[in-house]
C-alpha cells in the first residue's frame, strides 16, 4: 500500500487529501482569508504560512506526516512540457519559484510538496500542469507570425479521464484516439492522438466555445474595434473576456445550474437562457467536430467531463450531436486530488517513469 499526501493550492484555499493507494481516507479544504493572503508580497512568500497550516491540520486529525510514502503537488506555471508525472527537481523548483510562465497559486503545489517531502525523506512530484504542451507543429500557427497558438487547458483532468477510459477498456492510453471535452468555469476540447494532445482549444483566453465565465473565440475585427473605441483599459477588456464573459455576460451568472433553472421558466428570460445554453452546446460540438477532423475521423471515443457533465441536458444534447463521430462516455466532475494521486502511483508502481523537466 502506498500512502500519499496530495496538495492542491488555490488563490484563497489549499485542498489536501490523504490516500492509501487510490482510496481517499481524509481530505480537507483549508480556507485563507483575503487579509491573510494579502499580507504576503508574493505567492511564493506564502509557502511557510501554507505549509504550517497543512501540518497543523494533519496533526489535528492525528495523521503522522512521517507515514507518507510520497507527496504530490498541483503543477504550476512552468515552461511548456509534455504531459506526465515529474519529480520536483531543483530546476523545476526554481522555475516554480520564479513563475517562468506566470505567478499563480498552483505554483505552490510543487514547492510545498518538495518542502514536506524533503522534511520526511519522501519523493515529491507534480502531475500534468496546465502548461502541458504536446501540440503538433500545424496546431501552433495562428495566421499571424507574431501570435502563436498555445496549449493552456485542463490537462490534469483531461489526461486522467482519458487514461481511466483506456484502463476500463483494457487498453493503453497510447493506443487510442480520443476527443475530451472538459466543461467547467472554462471549457477545453482536446484531440488525444495515441497518448498526446496534439491540438486543443485554449481554455483560458484563447479560442473555442464560450463558457460560464469566458468568451472563447470572438470575431477578431469586432474585437479590434472594441479595444480602440470602447474607452476601456487593457485590464478592463481582458476581464470582460476572462471572468465576465460567456454565461456571465448574457445571463449574469457563471453557474450552469442557475441557467438550467432559468430555462424552466415560461418567460422571455427562460427562452433567452435556453438560447444561450443551446449555443454553448452548439459551439462545443463544433469544436469536437474540428478535433475529429484533426484526427482524420479516426476517433475511438468522445469523453465528456467537468462539473457541467453532471447536467443530463448538456450531455444528452452533445451525445445527440456527436455520436455519429464516435461513442460518447460521460465522466462527470473533476477529481483533481485523485488524478494527482493516480499520476504518482503510476510512477511508484513502475507503470510509468517520472518525466525529466
Amino acid at each position: 500500500m502506498i500512502r500519499s499526501l496530495i496538495i492542491n493550492p488555490g488563490s484563497t484555499s489549499t485542498k489536501i487529501g490523504v490516500f492509501e493507494d487510490e482510496s481517499l481516507v481524509f481530505d480537507k479544504t483549508l480556507r485563507h482569508s483575503t487579509e491573510e493572503i494579502s499580507s504576503y508580497p508574493t505567492i511564493v512568500a506564502q509557502k511557510d504560512f501554507r505549509k504550517n497550516i497543512i501540518l497543523e491540520a494533519l496533526k489535528e486529525h492525528e495523521i503522522d506526516v512521517q507515514s507518507f510514502d510520497v507527496i504530490v503537488g498541483r503543477g504550476g506555471m512552468l515552461k511548456p512540457i509534455p504531459g506526465g508525472t515529474y519529480a520536483v527537481t531543483d530546476e523545476l523548483l526554481h522555475d516554480l519559484e520564479e513563475g517562468v510562465s506566470g505567478q499563480h497559486a498552483s505554483n505552490l503545489g510543487g514547492i510545498l510538496a518538495r518542502e514536506i517531502g524533503d522534511m520526511i525523506g519522501a519523493p515529491s512530484y507534480i502531475v500534468d500542469p496546465v502548461v502541458v504542451d504536446e501540440l503538433c507543429d500545424l496546431a501552433r500557427l495562428s495566421g499571424i507570425p507574431e501570435i502563436e497558438r498555445v496549449s493552456v487547458f485542463h490537462a490534469l483532468n483531461q489526461k486522467a479521464v482519458a487514461k481511466r477510459f483506456a484502463k476500463e477498456q483494457g487498453k493503453k492510453y497510447e493506443e487510442l484516439n480520443l476527443i475530451v471535452i472538459h466543461m467547467g468555469g472554462g471549457v477545453s476540447v482536446g484531440a488525444h492522438e495515441k497518448g498526446r494532445v496534439i491540438d486543443v482549444f485554449n481554455a483560458l483566453d484563447g479560442d473555442g466555445a464560450f463558457s460560464p465565465e469566458r468568451t472563447g473565440g470572438v470575431p477578431s475585427g469586432a474585437l479590434i474595434k472594441m479595444c480602440f473605441h470602447s474607452g476601456l483599459s487593457e485590464k478592463e477588456i481582458y476581464k470582460k473576456f476572462v471572468g465576465q464573459g460567456g454565461f456571465n455576460a448574457y445571463l449574469g451568472t457563471n453557474d450552469a445550474r442557475d441557467v438550467e433553472k432559468m430555462m424552466q421558466e415560461d418567460s422571455e428570460q427562460g427562452r433567452k437562457a435556453k438560447l444561450i445554453y443551446d449555443a454553448f452546446i452548439f459551439q462545443l460540438a463544433k469544436n469536437a467536430g474540428a478535433e475529429a477532423a484533426v484526427l482524420k475521423g479516426e476517433v475511438d471515443q468522445i469523453i465528456l467531463t467537468g462539473g457541467i457533465a453532471y447536467d443530463k441536458y448538456v450531455t444528452g444534447c452533445l451525445t445527440e450531436r456527436l455520436s455519429f463521430i464516435a461513442p460518447v462516455t460521460v465522466y462527470p466532475g473533476e477529481d483533481e486530488l485523485l488524478a494527482l494521486t493516480q499520476g504518482a502511483l503510476r510512477v511508484m508502481n513502475g507503470e510509468e517513469q517520472a518525466k525529466a523537466y
